[in-house]
Formats: structure tokens, sequence, C-alpha cells
């Protein structure tokens, strides 16, 4: 029966029919859709925000400065959570936001952790 679901799961992931209905394939999440659900993940991101974002460009509150404020729905260079990731790994031309690279403690990890704690706070859209 093990095989018959992983066969089901193939042939519906290629596009191709011939399994029943009765079993819903779960979409898998993306890397800051599973950070969003980790509280701890989230308090990383928070932390690492505070003590690289904060503390030099971006705030937590929408107050005068040139730094782009990011917890509201308007995203200058990019929204999605790829958008978001290359920005901070390459910085923005002509601007103060310099490439991080992965020069975090816990690399690449870390910086999805951001994006997943800017997620979590993100103001809605009206």
């Amino acid at each position: 029966m093990k095989y018959l679901s992983v066969s089901c799961a193939l042939l519906v992931v290629v596009g191709l029919s011939g399994c029943g209905e009765s079993e819903p394939v779960p979409q898998e999440l993306t890397v800051v859709q599973a950070f969003m659900q980790d509280q701890e993940a989230v308090n990383r991101g928070q932390a690492l925000f505070i003590g690289t974002c904060a503390g030099y460009c971006h705030k937590t509150t929408p107050v005068p400065t040139d730094a782009v404020f990011l917890f509201d729905c308007e995203w200058k260079h990019g929204s999605s959570d790829q958008e978001i990731f290359d920005i901070v790994t390459t910085g923005v031309p002509s601007t103060r936001m310099v490439g991080f690279g992965s020069n975090f403690p816990e690399g690449e990890d870390d910086l999805w952790k951001i994006i997943a704690y800017l997620r979590v706070n993100q103001q809605p859209c009206s």
C-alpha cells in the first residue's frame, strides 16, 4: 500500500492520472512558511533582525528614516521571499543596503528566519 501511495503521488506531481482522488497530495511548505510556524525560528529571526538590521537602518516601527520600513505591504525592491533573500544577499546598488551574503551565524537558514519574522509581523494589506 505504501508503494501505491508513492506511485500515485508521483503520477500527480508529473500531471498524470491513474490514481483515485481519495487521498489529497499534501503541498510542501516553503522554508519561510515552515519557519513561520516555528516560534523558536521566528524568535531567532527577530533577534537577528534587531541586532543586524534594526540596529543600523531598518526600524520595527514606521519612523522617518532613509531605510525602507519592512513590516508594511509596500516592498520597494521585491516582495517575494526569494526576492527579499536575494536583496539581503547581494544588496541594492546605489543605496546603503549592502549585501550580507550568507554571513550569518547559521548561514542561509538565519536569513530565511529573518524573512519569516518579517512575514509573521507584516501588517495586513488593505
